[in-house]
């Protein structure tokens, strides 16, 4: 493994604490998930470890939200109220930012989850996730967009108001300053 995507001792102690503490904060998160087995499992996966750290440094503040039935692996979820800050202000995927013949904006939500070891919440995810709090109240984030409607030049996005949760659509080229998007990560 490169050193590139490998913690030092204190950035994994400093990380570890964080996802502690959330952990212990939001308990209805993962009824019947015990911190050690969390921690155990984090421990063995540095590179997951990694792209953990990449979550919160971004401003997504991971967590636990379940175990997957299928492998037994913890699921985190970005579960920052708002899309993480550090993450907003991108388009959908590398060819709608290709697409952009000016004010491109910085980068594309797939690229960087991909950079970053993460995957992008699917709507079914982001619906999951609106079950457990009040998230993107003031804010938007992309979700994985079937190939069909992306093939079409459009682009999935979600977000909470009126105390309800609406999926929308948008071109993949588009960004705005609220809107950025959510991550998953199996461990």
């Amino acid at each position: 493994m490169s050193t590139k995507n490998k913690l030092s001792s204190a950035q994994t102690k400093e990380l570890l604490a964080i996802l502690k503490s959330r952990f212990e904060k939001n308990k209805d998160r993962h009824k019947n998930i015990e911190w050690d087995k969390v921690q155990a499992r984090l421990e063995a996966n540095t590179e997951r470890l990694w792209s953990l750290y990449e979550m919160e440094k971004t401003g997504g503040e991971p967590d636990v939200i379940g175990i997957d039935k299928k492998n037994g692996e913890y699921i985190f979820y970005d579960c920052s109220p708002e899309s993480p800050k550090d993450r907003r202000s991108l388009c959908y995927d590398r060819a709608a930012w290709e697409s952009r013949k000016e004010n491109k904006p910085s980068g594309n939500a797939i690229d960087m989850a991909a950079e970053m070891g993460i995957s992008i919440l699917t709507e079914e995810e982001y619906r999951e996730l609106q079950k457990l709090g009040n998230f993107d109240t003031k804010t938007s984030s992309w979700v994985i967009t079937p190939t069909d409607i992306r093939k079409l030049g459009g682009a999935l996005f979600c977000d909470r108001r009126y105390n309800t949760v609406f999926a929308y659509h948008n071109g993949a080229e588009s960004y705005y300053a609220a809107r950025g998007f959510r991550g998953s990560l199996k461990i």
